[in-house]
């Protein structure tokens, strides 16, 4: 059946009771927390990336190639790599490389040794642009991270989220 605001018959609004299907009260505050801990730390990312755009001009898409390139041995990274590291598809890869070639930070090379790796590589443009915005994200994470949290809560952030890194690193659950 088939009704003007949706699919399906009308519903009642919902009961003040849990459904039996549903998890318990020590699950749903667990899921609180990993949540309220995901979209902590989305918004603040965005905050901080919505900075280096503002304050650099450069995206963060942008930002996250430059960024690799720049702390990348030769300043330069086989384009699959980025695709890889990024977490970006190979379309999206290129698309982003290709512009920022037309902007003359990055130029894609052929590999010496393999004819069928091409290279991203970061040029001096590139560098200076991708030091700048590193530096206006330095300052933001300053603001927005270590002010609130002091340096030791920022410590004790970074062990622990290296601590998960590991973690997960170990392989999947089983």
């Amino acid at each position: 059946m088939r009704t003007e605001q949706g699919e399906g018959p009308p519903v009642d609004p919902p009961a003040d009771r849990p459904q039996e299907d549903c998890p318990g009260a020590e699950e749903r505050e667990l899921l609180q927390h990993w949540h309220a801990m995901q979209s902590g730390f989305r918004r603040l990312n965005d905050r901080l990336l919505a900075e280096v755009a503002a304050g650099t001009g450069v995206a963060p898409s942008s930002f996250q190639v430059l960024w690799h390139l720049l702390t990348a041995p030769g300043r330069s990274a086989p384009m699959r790599e980025l695709t890889e590291t990024l977490g970006f598809s190979t379309a999206g890869t290129t698309k982003l490389v290709d512009r920022l070639a037309q902007q003359g930070l990055v130029d894609r090379r052929p590999s010496r040794t393999d004819r069928r790796v091409v290279y991203a590589v970061l040029t001096e443009e590139g560098a200076a642009t991708a030091t700048a915005a590193a530096r206006a994200l330095a300052g933001a994470l300053r603001r927005h991270l270590v002010a609130p949290l002091g340096p030791e809560g920022c410590a004790a952030l970074l062990g622990a989220l290296l601590t998960l890194e590991d973690a997960a690193a170990d392989g999947p659950a089983a």
